[in-house]
């Protein structure tokens, strides 16, 4: 059994603390809890769902539910109206990814290594992503900075914005699915999950978790308020550090995983192919959806979550443009994310 599967037994106490109204405090850090192992789960699921259909669809099957519970606690978060929530969470998961994991994943991988090797090209990929990404983030706010924009202007220019990342999105697709598929091998199933799943087992668990993951998310949000008011936690450190951790850890320990086995590639492929996802998938589509729900999202963040962005983007191209990585790598990645975990902190 995984270890983290120990954590489903915070599911009960979720329920309990939703039925006889305990503190918000304990709703939430249940609900966070359970949703730890079900992600994981979800991905055990598209893992094995993907190696059935194929590279092509089984590639499209991962880049769309590649963050699913991510996806799901934003929906919910967005339907409460909860936006400066929503947008830390977006924030706070590219940061994780590529400094924490990514440092994470250097420091494990290359303590008893000289150095490890990765593919440059299919790195650099993402990296350009994550850089267009930044850009994207950083062109509202500079632009309602120095103009200060009507809020039906900033939603014309989110809406704009969104449409551009995902067909960036699509093209990114395309590039490792089709034309240069052969720089994204595809390495056994039970590297980052185990084996003994079959089709039928792996549909039923993706929709039971999925649907599982939306009633717990229901109420982590719930409990958001009372994090606030009971522990003096600002909702952008909430969303930023401690909601981002709760959808990314099951895919943070596949990373660090397989960067200890010496299969950088792969550990780079998921951090950076997580983070560029979060930025040119999830975060527009939540755009576009938030029209449809009448709960409309723009795509103006603080200007310390754009500067945070920058900052991964900028170190992410620096550490991967000579295809090593050394543990010092590591450390300084790891390094700049507690710092800015704690300006997130003490950020008003």
């Amino acid at each position: 059994m995984h270890p983290l599967n120990l954590l489903l037994l915070a599911a009960p106490l979720a329920m309990a603390a939703a039925a006889w109204h305990w503190s918000p405090v304990a709703l939430f850090c249940a609900s966070g809890l359970a949703i730890v192992p079900l992600a994981r789960l979800i991905g055990v699921a598209t893992e094995v769902l993907a190696g059935r259909l194929g590279a092509a669809a089984g590639g499209l099957l991962n880049a769309t539910f590649g963050n699913a519970t991510e996806l799901i606690i934003s929906i919910v978060a967005l339907q409460a109206g909860l936006y400066d929530l929503v947008k830390a969470s977006l924030v706070g998961s590219i940061l994780g990814n590529v400094l924490a994991v990514v440092g994470l994943a250097f420091f494990l991988g290359g303590i008893t290594r000289e150095r490890q090797r990765f593919d440059r090209t299919a790195a650099g990929a993402a990296g350009t992503q994550l850089a267009l990404a930044a850009t994207a983030l950083l062109v509202p706010t500079v632009l309602d900075v120095t103009t200060h924009m009507r809020p039906a202007a900033m939603e014309g220019l989110s809406v704009g914005t969104a449409v551009v990342l995902l067909l960036a999105y699509g093209a990114g697709l395309v590039f490792s699915l089709r034309t240069h598929a052969h720089l994204y091998t595809e390495e056994e199933v039970e590297v980052m999950h185990g084996r003994g799943w079959g089709v039928r087992n792996a549909v039923v668990v993706l929709l039971l978790a999925t649907v599982t993951i939306a009633v717990l998310s229901e109420w982590l949000v719930d409990g958001v308020k009372g994090v606030t008011t009971g522990l003096g936690w600002t909702p952008m450190f909430i969303g930023v550090i401690v909601v981002a951790l709760i959808g990314n850890a099951a895919e943070h320990a596949s990373a660090v995983t397989v960067a200890r086995r010496d299969r950088m590639d792969l550990s780079l492929a998921i951090a950076l192919g997580s983070a560029a996802q979060i930025a040119l998938f999830v975060a527009p589509f939540l755009v576009l959806l938030g029209l449809v729900l009448r709960h409309p999202m723009n795509l103006l963040f603080d200007g310390f979550e754009v500067a945070g962005v920058a900052i991964a983007a900028a170190l992410a191209n620096l550490v991967i443009q000579d295809g090593e990585s050394t543990w010092l790598e590591g450390t300084q990645l790891l390094a700049v994310y507690l710092v800015l975990a704690v300006a997130f902190f003490v950020h008003p």
